[in-house]
């Protein structure tokens, strides 16, 4: 296994846990299959488990490390050539100032207290390409969940609406250092095309998800009261007996275009076009 520096403890407030399971970051390293010439772009290198591997078959490598004493190392480290480091929180990089934007490959051990909020500001980053993310496995079966079930929610919602989702392989606790309390899994996700329409709409999918998913166990004639007058909820779209688990993602996305024609309208409720 690649230990980690005896000197460098992971960090609680960071979300730390270092992969050290060698045939672990290998498997990781050929699913994200690294090239000469190719903009990656490492979020949370650590102890650069992945990053030497990554280096080594691609020759240039940027990564985005929010600890000091781990960015320092990096620094200093004479193994990590090509290695090109910006300190600071992944949540406020803009990735579209990045060299290579438009063909950007991410990647990264994700940390745990920040996942949702960090895949989301990626998603809505221009010129990525793909992504390859290590998260806890709930958080990937909600990423790649179906309708009705437990898993599928608002963050499958929105995820599927900006991206395709591929699960690709599960990591076992032993894999890190410290052993984490929960199962994770490595993701692909590949950012799809969004038209300008498709852009407009989000906002309005983002209002009707978080609704649906914040009273899910609510029917969607009361869950969606909120966004609209009741005299208008017999207009929407589907049937309003059906809880939010229920809906397709297509069906969500008829539902987002309602509800923008109502805002067209003015006819939205004033909580709800805020």
């Amino acid at each position: 296994m690649a230990l980690p520096p005896p000197h460098l403890k992971a960090r609680k407030r960071f979300g730390q846990n270092f992969l050290v399971d060698e045939y672990i970051i290998g498997a990781i390293v050929d699913a994200i299959n690294p090239q000469p010439g190719q903009y990656l772009v490492e979020i949370g290198p650590g102890h650069a488990a992945l990053t030497r591997p990554v280096l080594e078959r691609a020759g240039s490598l940027t990564a985005i490390e929010l600890d000091r004493d781990l960015a320092e190392m990096l620094r200093h480290d004479p193994f990590l050539k090509g290695l090109t480091l910006i300190e600071n929180d992944a949540l406020k990089v803009d990735f579209g100032d990045l060299p290579g934007t438009g063909s950007l490959r991410v990647f990264g051990n994700l940390p745990y207290n920040i996942t949702s909020p960090l895949i989301f500001h990626l998603l809505e980053q221009p010129g990525i390409k793909d992504m390859h993310f290590m998260l806890q496995k709930e958080v990937v079966e909600r990423l790649a969940a179906g309708p009705h079930s437990k898993d599928y929610g608002r963050l499958t919602v929105m995820a599927q609406f900006y991206a395709e989702v591929i699960p690709v392989l599960e990591v076992p606790p032993t894999a890190f250092r410290p052993m984490p309390k929960v199962v994770s899994a490595v993701v692909r996700l590949l950012p799809k095309t969004l038209t300008a329409a498709d852009k407009a709409l989000a906002p309005y999918l983002n209002q009707i998800v978080t609704a649906a998913f914040g009273a899910r166990r609510k029917t969607l004639r009361n869950s969606l009261g909120r966004l609209v007058a009741p005299e208008l909820l017999p207009e929407l779209p589907c049937d309003l007996t059906m809880r939010a688990e229920d809906l397709s993602i297509k069906e969500y996305l008829t539902l987002a275009a309602w509800l923008q024609d109502l805002d067209r309208k003015g006819l939205l409720q004033p909580a709800a076009a805020d």
